[in-house]
């Protein structure tokens, strides 16, 4: 534990630290818990929210994660561990799982002592995961408690209750309100109670708090009850019934799927759980599961509703293949523009492919539609001159239906890029998000360009030569 003086200090400290960066505008620092039943944070754990100055005014070549970084490093104390992120999302994080870091570990047993040894044996494992910035085991079994245990056989003897007893500790260690001091429009409580000097350990409380008896003698209190100092929990969680403890986990420059991979073998080959005792992953990575299930469902059923349509449009199956198997081409360029940009996959990420299936399988329909209706007409023409078409004949109505698809694909390539380059470049709030959505469909555009003017037109040509033959 740490004491609110202690806090207040090291929060004192941090604060102006970060203040002296320039891109701070202002700083405000919170130690343990507010003024609610809700937030049951101990002294130990600070919050501190960091308001920025408009990115105009930061050092040249700044960006959010270098100045993230930079904190970081300046703000390395001996046993407190970092860990950064956004307000709102802490909050949210913190309602939806518990876990205010990208990645938490929940560990479970029958006995706090033995979640507490195993969880610090998690925490050393997964710190020398590469990628790991901070990790972080809560420590359960830490906490110092003050314990007055009334003597009764001495209460007795001199004519008073246990309630008597508590009367005077409560008023003597935790004050009474005695009075209300009016100052201007606000009002003040004026507590009462004993000096710090007359309670700052043990033997001086069980010395210099004196109880009245019924006859006016005052008796210390050390005569009437026991006054010891004993260790116990600071704080007791549980989840579904069962004793837990979390570990905060804080990465940086790796995707959360990879990391917590590699995390799970290092923490299966070293640290060893005994009967009664299991570990769960949650925090964002939870998310990712929940997601990552979702979009298994989500995903064959856009395919499917696509491949529907095209079917709807074409009645025939063997034009939807054509159109569905040239997708995957599309998705190259955005797989390449995200490896530049080195954006790590996620459901943003996915949305985005899913957006530019729709985008490529529709651009693909379009030059279906001319490459079909150039080879209507040639074998139109091949009927009335009463011959069977020839390879030369497909292959010379794919040119024509190529040819005049150009225009268009350029056209529609322009367009959508021209909307979503503003979102790719974009720097605003949500730009996170917006970013990761728009980067496979830029980089898909441009492969699908290349698909639709060359790839679909060779399938097309496969299909309808063996038609011929």
């Amino acid at each position: 534990g740490m004491s609110v003086t202690k806090a207040a200090e090291l929060l004192q400290t941090q604060d102006k630290i970060i203040k002296s960066f320039p891109e701070v505008e202002s700083v405000y620092g919170k130690a343990g818990r507010a003024q609610t039943a809700t937030d049951p944070a101990p002294p130990e754990m600070f919050e501190t929210v960091i308001n920025l100055k408009p990115q105009e005014q930061w050092r040249a070549g700044m960006d959010t994660d270098k100045l993230v970084a930079e904190m970081d490093r300046a703000l390395q104390f001996p046993g407190v561990t970092n860990s950064w992120t956004m307000p709102i999302k802490a909050r949210l994080d913190m309602l939806a799982t518990g876990i205010r870091t990208p990645i938490g570990i929940k560990v479970f047993g029958p006995d706090l002592a033995g979640i507490e040894l195993v969880a610090r044996d998690i925490e050393a494992a997964v710190r020398k995961v590469p990628g790991t910035t901070s990790a972080f085991a809560e420590r359960i079994t830490g906490g110092y408690y003050l314990d007055i245990v009334p003597d009764r056989l001495q209460l007795s003897r001199y004519g008073l209750s246990v309630g008597d007893l508590q009367d005077v500790i409560a008023t003597a260690l935790g004050g009474e309100m005695a009075t209300t001091t009016v100052e201007g429009r606000e009002r003040f409580g004026v507590i009462v109670r004993y000096p710090r000097e007359l309670r700052a350990d043990p033997q001086q409380i069980a010395r210099e708090v004196l109880v009245p008896t019924m006859d006016g003698a005052m008796i210390p209190l050390g005569q009437l009850a026991r006054v010891e100092v004993v260790k116990g929990a600071p704080a007791i969680r549980t989840e579904n019934a069962l004793l837990s403890a979390y570990i905060f986990v804080d990465i940086r420059d790796r995707d959360i799927g990879s990391y917590v991979a590699d995390a799970r073998r290092v923490v299966a080959e070293k640290v060893k759980f005994p009967p009664g005792y299991y570990a769960t992953w949650s925090g964002q990575f939870e998310y990712m599961e929940r997601a990552r299930a979702r979009m298994k469902i989500v995903v064959p059923i856009t395919l499917l509703i696509i491949f529907m349509l095209l079917y709807l449009n074409f009645q025939r199956v063997t034009e939807a293949l054509i159109v569905m198997l040239s997708v995957p081409f599309a998705l190259v360029g955005g797989v390449w523009l995200l490896w530049l940009l080195d954006y790590n996959l996620s459901v943003a990420v996915v949305v985005g492919f899913i957006a530019l299936a729709g985008v490529a399988a529709e651009t693909g329909v379009v030059m279906l539609i001319y490459l079909e209706h150039a080879w209507q007409e040639i074998q139109a023409r091949c009927k009335t001159e009463a011959r069977k078409p020839t390879l030369d004949d497909l292959h010379s109505a794919i040119m024509e239906g190529a040819v005049n698809r150009v225009r268009p694909k350029m056209m529609t390539v322009v367009a959508i890029m021209a909307g979503l380059l503003p979102i790719l470049w974009g720097s605003g709030t949500g730009s996170e998000v917006m970013r990761r959505i728009a980067a496979p469909m830029v980089g898909g555009m441009i492969s699908s360009t290349v698909l639709t003017l060359v790839v679909i037109p060779v399938i097309y040509a496969l299909v309808k030569s063996r038609e011929i033959r």
